[in-house]
């Protein structure tokens, strides 16, 4: 029975590094699009956010456990884009690690641009954050233009996930 608990664990904790991303890929507004149309089949939640920003980092839990819950289904994709400065990205780094962001997180580097390809992103959205988009075979759907609750993030996924 020991042995049993032992291999477990061990496979307990292989697991959850494994699911734990440990860099961070830096990405244009284009290569993020391009991202975004190729994820077919899938309702895609894409989440903008930063770590300087605190409606971001209290609805990250939330997130996280959506993703988890979640995890195992093909139809479903999250994808966190943080909006810091590259120069800040060992901080994004490290708070990907201290709060096992299990989602798949990259890095926009365009912020020079951002009032060319925010609009085309949701022309209602200011630039504030957080903002999640909700795309459906490359398609968006649906517009969240700050924080989210953990019952609306769940409703809006449970909504468009058939």
């Amino acid at each position: 029975m020991k042995d049993l608990i032992k291999i477990f664990v061990l496979f307990f904790f292989c697991t959850v590094f494994k699911a734990q991303q440990t860099s961070v890929s830096v990405v244009k507004y284009e290569d993020l699009e391009k991202r975004i149309q190729q994820e077919k089949n899938k309702l895609l939640v894409v989440n903008f956010w930063s770590t300087t920003c605190g409606p971001c980092v209290k609805e990250m839990p939330y997130f996280m456990e959506v993703n988890h819950k979640n995890a195992g289904n093909p139809k479903f994709k999250m994808l966190l884009v943080s909006l810091d400065r590259l120069a800040d990205k060992e901080r994004v780094l490290k708070f990907m690690k201290n709060k096992s962001l299990t989602a798949e997180v990259v890095l926009l580097d365009d912020i020079k641009r951002m009032n060319t390809w925010i609009p085309k992103f949701e022309k209602d959205w200011d630039g504030n954050i957080p903002v999640t988009l909700f795309y459906k075979n490359g398609e968006k759907i649906h517009f969240n233009d700050g924080e989210m609750s953990k019952e609306e993030l769940e409703k809006t996924i449970a909504e468009n996930l058939q």
